[in-house]
């Protein structure tokens, strides 16, 4: 195209030989051809500059020819002055550089304005702090007053396993606990600090099985010693001990062939009035074993409940509302170095109306039949409701409205019955 457009201004000029300073800038005519507008040439045998206007055909139109160009230009009577030469034409090549930087400059996304500031800085914007901030979620409301609640290690790390732990009430920074294998244990500040309390008190076994605080006086701690949840390898208790000043210093009490201790129970308005659930001897029969209890703060001892054996107390309640109403749990169970049988006739559910005198074994009305293991009792502040967690064939945690007599299956996971 530039080719033709070239033969095109030889035909048209007598500046053939001339060499073109400015690109023309063209527009159509009313006939169709495409009017240039003057352009400036020098001859090359004379030196001598001179501007023409030039028609140039439709089919060398500038749309084809200068597509995309920038074309500038003399008026025909800017080169008769030299001074308005020197001006058209310094002001020429800095529009030129200008527009053909902006041709090369690549395409950037707009920009907001911002006013500048008097040192050409733009003006530092400010925004206010909630500004595009996504609000949190609002938390769920909790399902229960236990959901955010959670277990954490507290220590201490030494005794193996733990199944006696015991708060002091109006103290909630106060706790025992017992291993069973590593003795007693007590803390005054919530578990970030414990004391051993039997390190200098060899006597007593260092298997705890359970852990009683006297509620009216907190000075008064019970400890049966053995733990009851027997496996092949556990520690014998060597009986009961008692300790009148909050641990310091203890005494041995009586029930030394009890062997293993469920649980311990104090009445909540006399300190005196102690009862143990011993399950016995882990390995085999003896008679020291069953539910007991003490009104003289373990000076003398009678068994209340006995059923064989074979058979031990593993679990005793109080009614809250009643501390002569008791429940207890009775387990027949015997452990071999190989093997465990648990469960037998021996094993029931017990109430008590007069404090322990005499007992009932409830049956039937919704508890599970045929051959019962161990059972867990747990009393509430309503006096007619009371849960049961038997192990059975269709056992379960039942759950009595009634005060014992009548029972409903409430869950029955195998994993809490086994």
């Amino acid at each position: 195209m530039w080719s033709a457009f070239q033969s095109q201004v030889r035909r048209n000029s007598s500046f053939a030989d001339g060499v073109a300073l400015a690109k023309i800038k063209c527009t159509p005519d009313a006939n169709g051809s495409a009017l240039a507008d003057p352009w400036l040439v020098r001859d090359q045998r004379t030196n001598k500059r001179s501007a023409r206007s030039l028609k140039i055909p439709q089919k060398i139109g500038c749309t084809n020819v200068f597509r995309e160009e920038y074309i500038y230009f003399f008026p025909f009577h800017a080169w008769r002055s030299p001074l308005k030469y020197s001006c058209y034409f310094a002001a020429i090549l800095l529009v030129s550089t200008m527009v053909f930087a902006q041709r090369r400059q690549p395409n950037k996304p707009s920009e907001p304005s911002v006013t500048p500031t008097a040192t050409g800085e733009p003006a530092e914007e400010k925004f206010p702090p909630e500004a595009g901030v996504v609000p949190p979620p609002k938390p769920e409301a909790p399902k229960s007053v236990f959901e955010g609640m959670k277990y954490r290690l507290v220590g201490p790390f030494r005794g193996g396993r733990v199944l006696a732990v015991a708060g002091v009430p109006g103290q909630p920074d106060t706790y025992y606990f017992g291993a069973v294998a590593g003795g007693m244990w007590k803390t005054t500040d919530g578990g970030l600090n414990w004391r051993p309390l039997w390190d200098k008190f060899p006597e007593a076994s260092p298997s705890i099985g359970a852990i009683a605080v006297a509620p009216s006086d907190p000075n008064v701690v019970y400890v049966g010693t053995g733990e009851a949840c027997i496996r092949g390898n556990i520690v014998m208790g060597n009986g009961v001990y008692k300790s009148i000043d909050a641990g310091k210093t203890w005494k041995f009490i009586g029930l030394r062939d009890t062997y293993s201790i469920g649980r311990m129970i104090v009445d909540p308005k006399d300190p005196n009035v102690v009862y143990v659930a011993a399950l016995g001897h882990p390995f085999g029969p003896n008679t020291t074993r069953g539910i007991f209890r003490s009104r003289d703060g373990g000076k003398t001892w009678q068994r209340v409940l006995y059923v064989d054996d074979k058979t031990g107390g593993i679990d005793i309640q109080f009614d809250l509302s009643n501390p002569n109403i008791l429940f207890a749990g009775m387990w027949q169970a015997v452990r071999k170095p190989w093997t465990m049988e648990s469960g037998g006739p021996g094993s029931g559910l017990y109430r008590s109306a007069d404090g322990g005198d005499t007992w009932k074994k409830l049956t039937g009305n919704g508890l599970p039949e045929g051959t019962i293991g161990r059972i867990g009792v747990a009393t509430t502040p309503n006096p007619n409701r009371v849960y049961a967690l038997i192990e059975a064939e269709k056992g379960g945690l039942f759950r009595s409205d009634d005060g014992g007599e009548k029972w409903q299956l409430v869950n029955d996971d195998r994993r809490y019955r086994q």
